[in-house]
């Protein structure tokens, strides 16, 4: 009896499992809100591990190069990263003979590099239990679900072993040696940390020729000589910040994106943690996707474009950064102008020139215009976790050139920063786009 139960219900799975598919599944499991929801969760990791911009930027390329590898394997429209991109030769191939679902393929490759690249890996278990969970409520059958999540993880693999040849490993521990030469950069309060990244210059690019191609003017010549240009430009700074309209501040603090704020009360110090600018952008990137309905194809395009003007566009500034070594307006004004000035902004841990908000704002603003329209109107709720209200734009352009502006309302920046860094980073995002070619 026992022996013919068995042999009914093998019977039965097999009718079942020879059942032909009916693909009523593909749009509910290709839907990249899946992807979004993953951008979101990386970003909660590096924000809860306290990565420097750079650093960020460099988690948020390899898992962008990951998802986009895996979410267009096998579609006629798109062009692999193959050759195109600096040591990039090989990534895991598709096998045509196994049915996938990309956009399952595409999240678990995001994934897996995210979490490879963060510390705080139980942020992720819940998160990840209710993705695979959600996965398989779609109905995708289960040969289809097991050869997804199988190429995923190998696309990733690919991208790490990718990874591990950028020299990152080699620029760590290294510190900056201040020389306290006038005019040039030193830490500043309240925590007095340390340069940031200062050998960021030697992580391998993506698609620059050099890390110092597009290098912008020198800034101007330390002089507090009343009436020279770089006085003019310290004054300039000192009386905005005194002066500042509500709407400016506003401005400032919507596009803080400092990820180790340090506060100061008594004797006690704490830190608070917020999204770094290329995550604000990431931000932007799966909200305008959302809004504009975008399919699998053009959101993994859209965060491979975006991720890699940015990741090259915190190259190209660290690069001048630390060439030019610029000392921050607070430093230099508490020294020669006013001892109590202060900035609204805390100051970065890092050289002034030129902006690393102005360089990556518009090298992102230039891709997403090319990928996803101009004049764009999309509103920006990056920013509601910490307490800021949603903020509109009519364009990347926009939004970005507001980014940039901000740093001068917050006092961190003089205007030169700005206005050569918004220049360097629209050329960074224009080489991006005339250099790499996503679509065949």
């Amino acid at each position: 009896m026992k022996r013919s139960l068995l042999i009914i219900l093998t019977g039965i799975s097999l009718i079942f499992s020879c059942k032909k598919d009916n693909g009523k599944w593909r749009k509910a499991a290709e839907n990249p809100e899946f992807l979004r929801r993953t951008q979101l969760q990386v970003t909660e990791s590096i924000i809860h591990d306290i990565f420097a911009p750079p650093v960020s930027s460099r988690i948020y390329m390899y898992a962008s190069l990951a998802a986009y590898e895996a979410g267009i394997a096998g579609n006629p429209k798109y062009k692999s990263m193959v050759g195109q991109l600096k040591g990039f030769n090989k990534v895991f191939p598709l096998d045509t003979s196994k049915k996938i679902c990309n956009g399952l393929a595409a999240t678990r490759a995001f994934l897996t590099i995210g979490k490879n690249l963060t510390f705080a890996q139980d942020v992720y278990v819940d998160f990840e239990k209710k993705l695979w969970q959600e996965y398989k409520a779609t109905g995708i059958p289960n040969d289809i679900y097991e050869n997804s999540i199988a190429f995923g993880d190998s696309v990733a693999a690919s991208i790490m072993n990718y990874s591990k040849k950028d020299n990152y490993k080699q620029t760590r521990g290294f510190r900056h040696t201040v020389t306290n030469q006038v005019g040039t950069w030193t830490p500043t309060p309240p925590a007095y940390m340390d340069a940031v990244e200062p050998n960021w210059m030697k992580i391998r690019i993506l698609t620059l020729d050099t890390c110092s191609q597009f290098q912008p003017p020198a800034p101007s010549k330390f002089d507090m000589t009343k009436g020279s240009a770089y006085y003019n430009e310290v004054m300039d700074s000192y009386n905005t910040v005194k002066n500042l309209t509500e709407e400016q501040r506003d401005i400032a603090n919507f596009w803080d994106c400092n990820p180790f704020k340090m506060n100061i009360t008594g004797h006690a110090m704490f830190a608070t943690k917020k999204v770094s600018p290329g995550g604000h952008w990431m931000g932007i990137t799966s909200q305008v996707t959302r809004q504009q309905k975008a399919d699998l194809g053009q959101t993994v395009e859209a965060y491979l474009l975006t991720s890699m003007a940015i990741f090259d566009g915190f190259i190209s500034c660290w690069t001048e950064k630390y060439r030019s070594v610029r000392v921050r307006p607070e430093s230099i004004i508490n020294a020669n102008v006013d001892k109590d000035w202060q900035p609204i902004l805390q100051t970065p841990p890092f050289p002034e020139y030129t902006s690393g908000h102005s360089v990556i704002s518009a090298a992102a603003s230039v891709v997403l215009t090319k990928v996803l329209g101009e004049n764009v109107a999309f509103p920006d709720s990056t920013e509601i976790p910490y307490g800021l209200p949603v903020r509109k734009y009519t364009s990347f352009h926009q939004a970005a050139q507001e980014a940039s502006i901000s740093r001068f309302y917050g006092g961190i920046h003089f205007r030169p920063a700005l206005e050569n860094g918004f220049v360097q980073g629209e050329k960074v995002g224009n080489w991006v786009i005339g250099k790499v070619k996503t679509r065949k």
